[in-house]
C-alpha cells in the first residue's frame, strides 16, 4: 500500500498542499507572500517527484489511476507550468493591486486537477479531475473581478463548462450502463470480447465523451468559447489554461485512444480526423484577421488543439509520443507569448493591440527578441521546438494512413506563418506611431524574466535535440 502512495506522490503531494493553503488562507488574512513561496515549493516538490516516479510504471490504488510512465511526464508539465505561471503572475497581479491568497491556491488547485485527469484509469476518476481544474479555472477567469471582460470570460467559460459537463457524465453513464465499467481497461475488454450488457448505448455514449472533453481542449466544433474566454481572463492565467489545461484534457484522450476507441470502431477515429482539420483551419484562418494579441493567440491555440489531435487520431505510438512531445514544447512557446503580453499590458480594461507592438525592437530588444523567437516556433520555423514538434505529428499522420490529414496540418502551418511573422514585422519593420502609448515598462521585474528566459531555454534546447526527448518519451510507452 505504502508503495502506491510513492508512486503517485506528485499528485499527493499537490493535492494535500492545495488544502493546506486553502486553510491557511481562510485563518490567515494577507498572506499573500507566505502562500506564493509555499506554493511554489509545492510545486517544486511535485515536480521533483515526478522526475523520481517516471520510472515506476503501474496501476494503483483498486486499477484507479495509473502512475509512473506518460503521467508523471504530464504532472512535471502541468507542475512546470504552474512554477512558470506563478513567477509571472506575481509582478502582474501586485502591479494592478489585486495580489491576494486565492489566486495562488487555485492555481495549486488546478494543477492538482490536470494531474488526477494524467494518472486516471477510470472515467470517473477523470470527470472528478476535469471539475476540480474547470472550477478553479473558472474563478481564476473572473480573477479581476473590477473589470467588465473578466466577469465576463468567467461567466461564458462556466455556462459553457457546465453545458459541456452535462454530456459527459451523460456519456460515462451511458458508456457505463453498455460495458457494466468505468475502468478503461476492462471497458476495452467489454467491447472486443463482445460482452456488453446494452451495445447501442456504447457509440452514443462515446460520442457524447468526445463532446464533453472536445469543449476541454477546445477543438471544432466546441471551440467558440476559446477567443472569448482566453481574451477576457487575466494575462498570466490565459496561458496557463491554454497550455497546461489543454494538456490536461488531450491527456484524459489518450486512454480512450490507445484501449477504448480501437475496440470500438474505426469510426471514431474518422470523426477525431475531421475535427482536427476543420480545428486547424478555422483556428489559423480567425487568426489571421485578428489585431488583438491575446485573441489571435487564443486562434492560434485552437489550431494547435488541431494539431495534437493528428496525434490522437494516428493512434500509433508516434503519435501519442508526438502529443506528449508537443504538448511540452507548447508550454514553453505559448506561456512565453503570454508572460510577455502581460509585461507589455498597462491596463486590463484594454486588451494589447497589434499596433502597440510597433518599433518594440527599438525600444525593448529583449522583449523583442523573446518574442520573435516564440513566434518563430509557433509557427513552426526550424530549428524551433515547434517544427519538430509538427514533424512528429505529421509523420504519424502519414505513416498511420491519414496522409490528407498530415497534408491539411501544413497546409494550416503556412497560414499560421503570416500571423505569426506578421507581429515580428510590427517589432523590428514598423515605426511606433507618434500618437501611440508606450506599453512597456522601462524596466522588467527580475522575477518576471525568470519565465522568458526558462521558456526560451527550452524552446531551442528542444528544437536542437529533439530526438533525444522523442525517443525517451517512446520507451515509455513500450
Amino acid at each position: 500500500m505504502m508503495h502506491e502512495w510513492l508512486q503517485a506522490s506528485p499528485l499527493v503531494l499537490l493535492s494535500i498542499a492545495a488544502v493546506v493553503a486553502l486553510i491557511v488562507d481562510a485563518l490567515t488574512p494577507h498572506s499573500e507572500r507566505y502562500t506564493y513561496r509555499f506554493s511554489l515549493a509545492a510545486l517544486i516538490a511535485a515536480a521533483a517527484a515526478a522526475i523520481a516516479t517516471i520510472p515506476f510504471g503501474g496501476i494503483a490504488f483498486g486499477s484507479m489511476i495509473r502512475t509512473g510512465g506518460v503521467s508523471s511526464v504530464f504532472d512535471l508539465v502541468f507542475a512546470i507550468g504552474g512554477i512558470l505561471t506563478l513567477i509571472a503572475a506575481r509582478p502582474y497581479i501586485a502591479a494592478r493591486n489585486f495580489e491576494h491568497d486565492e489566486f495562488y491556491t487555485l492555481v495549486l488547485y488546478s494543477a492538482a486537477g490536470m494531474m488526477l485527469i494524467a494518472h486516471a484509469q477510470n472515467l470517473l476518476i477523470t470527470f472528478i479531475g476535469i471539475e476540480v481544474m474547470s472550477l478553479s479555472f473558472y474563478v481564476l477567469a473572473g480573477y479581476f473581478r473590477q473589470t467588465v471582460s473578466s466577469i465576463e470570460s468567467a461567466l461564458k467559460y462556466f455556462l459553457l463548462g457546465a453545458f459541456a459537463t452535462g454530456f459527459l457524465v451523460f456519456g460515462i453513464a451511458l458508456v457505463y450502463g453498455a460495458s457494466g465499467s468505468f475502468d478503461f481497461s476492462a471497458i476495452a475488454g467489454a467491447i472486443s470480447k463482445g460482452t456488453l450488457h446494452f451495445p447501442r448505448l456504447l457509440p452514443i455514449g462515446i460520442a457524447l465523451v468526445i463532446v464533453g472533453l472536445g469543449f476541454k481542449v477546445a477543438v471544432f466544433p466546441f471551440h467558440q468559447w476559446a477567443p472569448d474566454v482566453y481574451d477576457g481572463a487575466p494575462t498570466v492565467v490565459t496561458g496557463f489554461m491554454s497550455t497546461a489545461g489543454k494538456a490536461a484534457a488531450l491527456s484524459a484522450f489518450l486512454p480512450l485512444v490507445s484501449s477504448v476507441f480501437p475496440a470500438a470502431a474505426d469510426n471514431v477515429r474518422t470523426v477525431l480526423a475531421l475535427s482536427a482539420a476543420a480545428t486547424i483551419l478555422i483556428g489559423n484562418v480567425a487568426a489571421v484577421v485578428q489585431q488583438r494579441l491575446k485573441r489571435m493567440l487564443a486562434y492560434s491555440s485552437v489550431a494547435h488543439a488541431g494539431y495534437m489531435f493528428i496525434g490522437l487520431v494516428a493512434g500509433n505510438m508516434r503519435g501519442l509520443t508526438a502529443v506528449v512531445f508537443y504538448a511540452a514544447a507548447y508550454l514553453f512557446m505559448q506561456l512565453g507569448a503570454f508572460a510577455i503580453v502581460a509585461i507589455l499590458e498597462r491596463d486590463v480594461e484594454r486588451s494589447l493591440q497589434l499596433e502597440d507592438c510597433r518599433g518594440l525592437s527599438a525600444r525593448h530588444p529583449m522583449l523583442a527578441a523573446l518574442m520573435a523567437l516564440f513566434m518563430f516556433s509557433l509557427a513552426g520555423i526550424p530549428p524551433m521546438a515547434g517544427f519538430f514538434g509538427k514533424y512528429y505529428l505529421f509523420a504519424a499522420a502519414i505513416e498511420s494512413g491519414y496522409t490528407w490529414l498530415a497534408i491539411v496540418g501544413v497546409i494550416g502551418s503556412m497560414i499560421s506563418v503570416y500571423y505569426y511573422i506578421g507581429v515580428v514585422v510590427f517589432m523590428y519593420f514598423k515605426d511606433a506611431a507618434e500618437t501611440a502609448v508606450s506599453s512597456e515598462p522601462e524596466q522588467i521585474e527580475r522575477a518576471a524574466r525568470v519565465p522568458l528566459i526558462v521558456s526560451a531555454a527550452f524552446v531551442l534546447l528542444l528544437g536542437i535535440v529533439p530526438t533525444v526527448l522523442e525517443s525517451w518519451l517512446a520507451n515509455l510507452w513500450k
